[in-house]
């Protein structure tokens, strides 16, 4: 199976909406999305062009927010996963969030779709002239911290992130 990274685009809605309606109102990593979003075309129009503006460098963001690319991943015109690549870290990414974050849709989950999405996001930093990025994972998400070290992961520690809905977090960093 080959994967992409897509630029968001209302060209793939009805396959975005049926992936985020798979996620049941969760908070989707990479995703970009607020927890509990209804995924109708009103909300598909709206982050594209959130993810328009976040891509533009010279925007101005909301207050606490950086540049982010964010992707589609996509297999055969499918939409299987979110990715995002921020292309710098604030205090509270570089606490709990880092340069990249993902997510497979629940029914394609154990295919090596988050491992591919990462190498194509590790080369999308690279061309951005980063020489290491930080990502971070649930500590009880096995799925996720073996991508991550799979890829060159190097946990730097792993911290209380109650505060942010998260028991404990692990901190990674990967050479690029």
């Amino acid at each position: 199976m080959t994967i992409e990274l897509t630029r968001p685009t209302t060209d793939l809605f009805d396959s975005w909406a049926a992936a985020v309606t798979e996620f049941d109102g969760a908070h989707i990593d990479g995703g970009g999305y607020d927890a509990g979003m209804v995924p109708d075309r009103a909300a598909c129009e709206g982050f594209i062009a959130k993810a328009a503006l976040y891509a533009d460098a010279a925007a101005e963001l909301p207050d606490g927010h950086v540049s982010c690319d964010f992707f589609w991943i996509t297999a055969a015109g499918e939409v299987v996963g979110f990715i995002a690549f921020r292309r710098e870290l604030n205090d509270h990414l570089r606490q709990f969030g880092g340069h990249i974050g993902y997510a497979v849709r629940p029914s394609r989950r154990r295919e090596g779709i988050a491992k591919d999405a990462l190498s194509l996001v590790l080369d999308t930093a690279r061309a951005h002239g980063l020489d290491r990025v930080m990502l971070t994972c649930d500590d009880d998400n096995p799925g996720s911290f073996r991508t991550i070290e799979g890829a060159g992961g190097v946990l730097q520690d792993t911290i209380d992130a109650t505060e942010q809905d998260h028991p404990q977090l692990r901190r990674y960093w990967i050479t690029l």
